[in-house]
């Protein structure tokens, strides 16, 4: 029995080591308010990534980089078209373009947002300077509608009744894009506070009081100023970047979430294979033990000959270093023809080919993984020699026939496990294959499931029948190609 990967305790430990509901799950209920207020508060603040692994929080920022670069690429299509629709606009006089307020306002902001969406392309953008671009964003939005009572020869209440003021939604809303409460917070607040004081001017302008009117239909058809209807707009703002922010808040855990699982996912197939990895993390139920399906499938062994006895006489580091490059060296070449790493037995490697993902190629893949596998050793023995050093000779083994393929394990722990004879199989004539001086040593049978799958080979293999191999009942057909 070789015990493959570990899978669903581990995936739910990475899930969980910065859960919330991991803390929640100790509080109090006043403990539980309390963290809440201050959790709501360290978001406000930008520090509720804070107890996140900082690989987490790099993967986090990442994703906000990029929604920089979209809310630039956004905006600049927002003042192209601002600055069109100014152009195709009928006029009220004959005048040049800069020699008009709203000519130069149009002009400072795809300035300022071509610098910044250039800036986001070649640096992290800091937070001082996203939070200056989100009140330059309003105040040069504000300064545009602003412009509209001189462009047009009317008095400052006229630009009042712009809808170019419904930008300031858009720019609003796309702060969400960053999962970031504060800029959005930000930029709702200087929206609300630009426009009060737009509402400020145009009373002052216009000669105080008198301005204003309680008749709506006034309203619309003069120049007159309904505090109501600007307070409404103000109310709005503030409602629409409240319930952003929320909804910010809300979403961002799961952001976080999501980033600690596609790490978590990340991290599972740097310690399993893909396969297995695929299988528990896409799981439509949870993995239970016991469950287990029977494969055909073949197995490959490899190993570095008398390593066991020359690793006892050099020092650790040495030992790993070897290791490392041999399993540099062959694992890509067993996962470059569809085999699956089960598991790394000091100087061993077992590799299941079908078992994980069913082939109809299983042992035809094995046998090509088995030759590259060979060349491979051989590649790097003569490399080692070149450099001065001993050569170590890898043998391989190749079995296959069916097998059981499953989770064992208790509520605690999982392992995935490939049981069956050609498992053991594979042990054993890879110790029997050092009697034959063997570089590749597998059963007949396999070599014929390969050739009915397609294999086909050039090299000249030796046949022993009829072998008695150590640990197995009755002999065995091999056949084998020598170290020679």
């Amino acid at each position: 029995m070789y015990p493959s990967s570990n899978s669903e305790s581990i995936l739910d430990s990475m899930r969980m080591q910065h859960s919330p509901e991991r803390q929640e799950a100790r509080q109090t209920p006043v403990s539980s308010a309390i963290a809440a207020a201050g959790s709501a508060f360290a978001l406000l603040r930008g520090r509720g990534e804070a107890d996140v692994a900082p690989r987490i929080r790099e993967a986090i920022d990442r994703q906000r980089d990029a929604s920089e670069r979209l809310i630039g690429w956004i905006q600049l299509s927002v003042i192209v078209g601002l600055g069109v629709l100014f152009l195709l606009s009928p006029k009220t006089h004959e005048t040049a373009v800069f020699e008009r307020p709203i000519g130069w306002a149009l002009l400072a902001y795809f300035l300022f947002t071509l610098l910044r969406l250039t800036l986001s392309y070649r640096i992290r953008l800091p937070a001082w300077f996203l939070a200056l671009s989100v009140v330059a964003d309003m105040l040069l939005l504000l300064g545009i509608i602003w412009s509209f009572h001189i462009d047009y020869n009317q008095p400052p209440a006229f630009y009042l009744k712009a809808p170019t003021l419904l930008y300031v939604f858009l720019f609003i809303s796309i702060r969400a894009l960053r999962f970031d409460s504060r800029y959005v917070l930000l930029a709702g607040c200087a929206a609300a506070a630009g426009w009060m004081f737009m509402i400020g001017y145009a009373i002052f302008y216009s000669g105080g009081m008198s301005a204003v009117t309680r008749d709506y239909v006034e309203y619309l058809t003069a120049n007159r100023i309904l505090l109501g209807a600007e307070f409404d707009k103000i109310i709005t703002i503030a409602l629409v970047t409240a319930i952003l922010a929320v909804a910010i808040m809300r979403a961002r855990r799961t952001l976080v979430r999501g980033a600690e699982e596609h790490a978590a996912a990340a991290s599972l197939a740097r310690f399993f294979s893909p396969e297995i990895a695929d299988q528990i993390v896409q799981a439509q139920e949870e993995i239970r033990a016991g469950e287990g399906q029977q494969r055909d499938a073949a197995i490959l062994t490899t190993d570095i000959r008398g390593f066991t006895d020359r690793a006892a006489t050099l020092p650790a580091n040495e030992v790993i270093e070897i290791l490392t490059e041999y399993q540099s060296r062959l694992v890509p070449e067993i996962q470059r023809h569809h085999g699956s790493i089960d598991k790394f037995m000091g100087d061993g490697i077992l590799a299941t080919f079908g078992a994980a993902l069913p082939a109809a190629t299983y042992a035809a893949d094995a046998l090509w993984a088995a030759e590259a596998v060979a060349d491979a050793a051989v590649q790097w023995t003569a490399a080692r020699r070149a450099a001065g050093k001993p050569a170590l000779p890898v043998a391989v083994a190749v079995t296959a026939g069916p097998v059981v393929f499953g989770a064992v394990g208790d509520a605690s722990r999982l392992e995935y496990t490939v049981i069956g004879d050609p498992v053991n199989l594979a042990a054993k004539l890879d110790k029997h294959g050092k009697s034959l001086n063997a570089r590749i040593v597998m059963t007949a049978e396999t070599m014929d499931r390969a050739v009915r799958q397609g294999f086909r080979t050039s090299r000249r293999y030796r046949r022993a029948a009829a072998s008695d191999v150590a640990g197995v009942s009755g002999p065995v057909d091999l056949l084998y190609l020598t170290a020679d």
